[in-house]
């Protein structure tokens, strides 16, 4: 009997070590029939190169660049970056306004690979440079488009990104020291958020909050956002060459511990 049954836990145990094999196997062919399906796709840079006099949150001060060594002199080229976390195409953490909510380390590398969705207001932004997105765009594409996906990663498209490198194009402020530039909306930010279950969202400005708020050092809508423990991407680009739906975002930035923000790299892979 106890040889049978000795026979028997083995049989199984063989059989079990096939069913994983068996699963491991279809589990990455399955991996590499998607990164197949992926790479036959367009890739498109989200991103601005930076480097110091690019345009910046109006507290901040100018990146500084120095050269250690250089490959003529020692064989190899070592440059110095001195500039604040949030420099360039940046992620923005809750920690950057909020205590006790995630860092840049602290972001689940899951919330970096999202379906895209771009609300594109760039026409509306054009004739009126202190637009605010609203509920009825969000409508309007999910009419289009379907129900905005669970996991989402929404960017509002305005097609501000064009203005750079011009800083004075990108805070077009007036005579008497007003920004006026596009931004959410809280109701807008309220129906994603809590009711469609994104991750994360961006823009092209230099703030979700518009031009007129941040004139008054208004960020309510920015620490909205972050309350939620959800983070965001700031200073996007060519948010023009993607389509409104059925693509894909990739957004990667240095596991800077505790880090408050950081610049990132997000690139966008669509039909």
């Amino acid at each position: 009997m106890r040889a049978w049954v000795s026979s028997a836990c083995g049989t199984a145990a063989l059989a079990a070590s096939w069913c994983v094999a068996a699963a491991d196997t279809k589990t990455a062919a399955s991996l590499t029939d998607a990164l197949a399906v992926i790479q036959a796709h367009r890739f498109v840079d989200l991103t601005h190169a930076f480097a110091p006099g690019i345009p910046h949150w109006k507290g901040a001060p100018n990146e500084r660049v120095k050269t250690l060594y250089t490959v003529e002199k020692d064989g190899f080229r070592i440059n110095e970056y001195c500039h604040i976390g949030q420099w360039g195409t940046h992620v923005d953490p809750p920690a950057h306004f909020h205590d006790g909510l995630h860092t840049v380390d602290q972001i689940d590398p899951k919330d970096m690979l999202m379906p895209l969705v771009i609300i594109d207001v760039h026409d509306k932004a054009a004739k009126n440079p202190d637009y605010v997105l609203s509920v009825d765009d969000i409508h309007s594409w999910e009419l289009r488009h379907g129900r905005i996906p669970r996991g989402a990663f929404v960017a509002m498209r305005t097609d501000w990104s064009k203005r750079w490198p011009d800083d004075k194009a990108l805070a077009n402020k007036d005579a008497a020291g007003v920004f006026h530039y596009p931004g959410w909306s809280m109701p807008v930010l309220k129906l994603l958020y809590e009711e469609r279950g994104i991750t994360a969202s961006g823009h092209e400005t230099t703030d979700t909050d518009p031009g007129a708020a941040t004139t008054k050092d208004d960020y309510s809508l920015e620490s909205y956002i972050l309350g939620t423990n959800h983070y965001q991407i700031e200073l996007l680009a060519n948010l023009d060459q993607v389509p409104e739906a059925g693509g894909l975002v990739w957004i990667t930035f240095p596991k800077v511990e505790n880090g408050s923000g950081f610049p990132a790299r997000v690139i966008a892979v669509v039909p």
